[in-house]
């Protein structure tokens, strides 16, 4: 599909975001823009006091929060789409610039005019003292790996709203509807989720092919002989189902390993996934990539031989879709979808 088209089919999500996007940016100039604003600050100040419950401890929420922090994949887009701009965010390190923004978000926020929020540095450890400087009325961290001691300490000073689950295994969806009730604004979440699926329907519409196409997305990096699978329940694999392919049965029924939603296979395995029409994967760069193809149990995998192989090496592209936020997605599918459609070809 060639991008002008992604474009148009994904025109229903980046007008809900732009929309969302530009609620804070400026003030209404007609009678409808005052009428929406109205409607959203009655929204907020009914939605107050409210209480959010996740894995690690409840959060309550006293009034409309104005210091956000968001902390994890997805937050600091998810809090920008539903009209607030974080005072700090997570530094991405691995699919960010030179000043650890990914460039969606980057945009989003420059188009607004705003200052870009503070960068917080999250790996190995969290920089707790960084957050609590900058006094947070709320801190979002619905798909991170925080722990109970992080949680506990951090919500001494503001209310914490974790993962409901497993960490790292907070559906995109969730992630944009607890946020939204955090933030006062629950209709403007069902909004972004609606838009959403809608685009990615409009994608499964445009590429027939795609339904009956069996996938499994793996990872073989770690080590020579390494191979994972990631499970229902992962963003990526979320995102490829969404678009209409299917998960190989080979992979539905493995068990995951405990707490994730990633199985490890070993690279012994890998006939396992005859079943497999395409095989997607990513690499931190290309000597990963061409040390783990040079093996020959991992050039055995069907898939892979026959050339319905998608490999990720463009980090920025690999991070928008593992985030799948309302704003990495539609920077994401006009360049995505080709490649998958490309692939998807050479399994027919």
């Amino acid at each position: 599909m060639p991008p002008s088209v992604a474009r148009r089919r994904l025109t229903a999500l980046t007008a809900v975001g732009a929309v969302a996007l530009t609620l804070t940016a400026c003030a209404s100039t007609d009678d409808d823009a005052s009428a929406s604003s109205s409607g959203d600050a009655s929204e907020a100040s009914s939605a107050f006091p409210v209480t959010i419950t996740s894995t690690l401890g409840e959060a309550t929420i006293e009034a409309k929060p104005e210091r956000v922090v968001a902390i994890g994949w997805g937050a600091a887009d998810i809090a920008l789409a539903l009209g607030t701009v974080p005072v700090g965010i997570e530094a991405d390190t691995w699919g960010g610039d030179a000043d650890g923004y990914q460039p969606w978000f980057r945009a989003a926020v420059e188009e607004q005019g705003a200052e870009l929020p503070a960068t917080i540095v999250a790996y190995p450890e969290i920089d707790v003292e960084k957050i609590i400087g900058l006094d947070p009325d709320l801190i979002i961290a619905t798909q991170s790996g925080i722990d109970q001691a992080t949680f506990d300490q951090l919500s001494a000073y503001a209310p914490v709203v974790a993962h409901p689950g497993e960490a790292w295994a907070t559906s995109s969806a969730d992630q944009v509807s607890i946020a939204a009730q955090a933030l006062g604004v629950p209709a403007k979440g069902d909004e972004l989720i609606a838009a959403t699926q809608d685009a990615y329907a409009a994608v499964a519409a445009e590429h027939p092919e795609f339904a009956g196409t069996t996938f499994a997305y793996v990872y073989g990096g770690d080590q020579p002989g390494a191979l994972g699978v990631y499970m229902p329940g992962d963003t990526r694999v979320a995102l490829l189902t969404d678009l209409g392919l299917e998960l190989a049965p080979s992979v539905a029924d493995l068990e995951p390993d405990p707490g994730s939603f990633y199985s490890t296979l070993g690279l012994e395995n890998a006939d396992a996934l005859d079943d497999v029409d395409v095989l997607f994967t990513w690499f931190n760069d290309t000597d990963e990539q061409a040390a783990t193809e040079a093996q020959p149990l991992w050039q055995q995998i069907s898939a892979f031989s026959s050339g319905a192989y998608l490999p990720m090496i463009d980090r920025q592209l690999g991070m928008a879709v593992s985030v799948a936020s309302p704003l990495s997605i539609p920077w994401a599918l006009d360049t995505y979808v080709p490649q998958i459609a490309a692939v998807v070809a050479k399994a027919s």
